[in-house]
């Protein structure tokens, strides 16, 4: 195979071309649906689209690292210089024929290239996003505007990771971040569907919303382990459940956990043992626990809690899930169903945790504020410390 450049920009416009081909479709179903509708109410419709499509990218994103089809097209924005795989079809061939099996097949390059053109129109959906809520802006006098540049902002970085996924050749630690810069970029489209639908955010205990963020940060500490399995290959270094391999507890091998070295090597350059696989393996495990004992524990709290009951189903079922799911990847060999639920599941927290987070705010201890205004109150304006009538 001859040696190719890994960024060759001579077919960006077109890809980006093919980016806006795929965002004219749900453009054109916005503005037809609500096209009697203010434009806050499109506004709305666009966010809440935005996000359901992102999500899906998502998905498209795990089904592209798990069919092994991250280097379908082992350069960066295109297939060998071309704007489609068909242009490839000799490099393609030459790749396929010398590793039949190997990162680079027609099937892969074209789930590659599918995934990049529904980035690309993703990103062309911010973009628009972001002109029209500046439009509004003008108008209204609104700061809203600047959500969904950051999140603009944001996309931009989350192109750079893809190409780096590419050009590094799937280092873990790369498509790790690809993987949470995914799920921020849900989160941050998750606080402007709430912003855009204009609800008011209600008061719950301040403990309990301490207990909430405490949630939030451990899913995605286990989000970020479950990256760091699945980028390593780690899904099936434990056989059995809930023993690894017939032990409680396998002996340690800290090399797994080296953040900054290539796929399958230590940070030295040595072969990654098998050990640290299983290492890997076993402390998301371990985290997994903590994780469904937390969630349990703030659903039991949140049960007084009105205005979030709906979001707490959401939560337990979504936990139930990822039990099910990532059972189903180790008893089962990882099926590709389960681990893409999998995926979905992990995604679907972030969503609903960003939600609660948003919708609530921490209640102010009324009592002492009460009782510190009314011990103020009889000396304003006044010589003497009698109380008012």
């Amino acid at each position: 195979m001859n040696t190719i450049d890994l960024y060759n920009w001579t077919p960006a416009l077109r890809v980006m071309g093919l980016g806006l081909v795929v965002a004219l479709g749900p453009l054109c179903w916005v503005w037809l649906r609500h096209r009697e509708s203010d434009s806050a109410a499109r506004l709305r419709a666009l966010t809440v689209l935005t996000l359901f499509l992102t999500f899906d990218l998502v998905l498209f994103g795990a089904f592209t690292r798990l069919t092994d089809s991250g280097l379908g097209c082992p350069d960066w924005p295109g297939c060998y210089g071309s704007v489609t795989p068909l242009g490839a079809q000799v490099h393609i061939d030459a790749a396929q024929m010398a590793m039949p099996s190997g990162p680079v097949t027609h099937s892969k390059a074209w789930i590659e290239m599918l995934h990049r053109y529904w980035a690309t129109g993703v990103g062309v959906l911010i973009l628009t996003l972001t002109a029209f809520s500046w439009s509004r802006a003008r108008v209204s006098h609104s700061t809203q505007a600047w959500w969904p540049t950051f999140t603009l902002a944001w996309v931009c970085v989350q192109g750079a990771f893809g190409a780096l996924t590419v050009t590094q050749k799937l280092s873990p630690a790369i498509v790790t971040l690809h993987l949470l810069g995914g799920m921020f970029l849900l989160a941050l489209l998750s606080v402007q569907v709430f912003k855009s639908a204009g609800l008011v955010r209600e008061s719950i205990p301040a403990s309990l919303r301490i207990g909430l963020g405490a949630v939030t940060a451990l899913v995605w500490l286990q989000i970020s382990l479950g990256g760091w399995v699945s980028t390593n290959y780690a899904v099936l270094a434990c056989g059995g459940f809930p023993m690894c391999n017939a032990q409680w507890w396998p002996a340690w091998e800290g090399s797994g956990f080296e953040i900054w070295r290539q796929l399958g090597y230590s940070a030295s350059g040595e072969i990654l043992p098998f050990s640290a696989l299983v290492s890997i393996h076993v402390v998301h495990r371990a985290m997994a626990v903590v994780v469904a004992v937390a969630v349990a524990g703030l659903s039991w709290r949140l049960k007084t809690v009105n205005v979030l009951v709906r979001q707490r189903h959401w939560l337990l079922g979504l936990i139930v899930l990822q039990i099910a799911t990532g059972l189903s990847n180790v008893v089962f060999d990882w099926p590709l169903v389960a681990a893409l639920m999998h995926t979905a599941g992990a995604a679907g927290l972030v969503v609903v945790l960003t939600w609660m987070l948003t919708r609530s705010q921490a209640a102010v201890d009324v009592v002492n504020s009460n009782s510190a205004y009314a011990s103020a109150v009889p000396t304003m304006g006044r010589t003497d410390s009698r109380p008012l009538a």
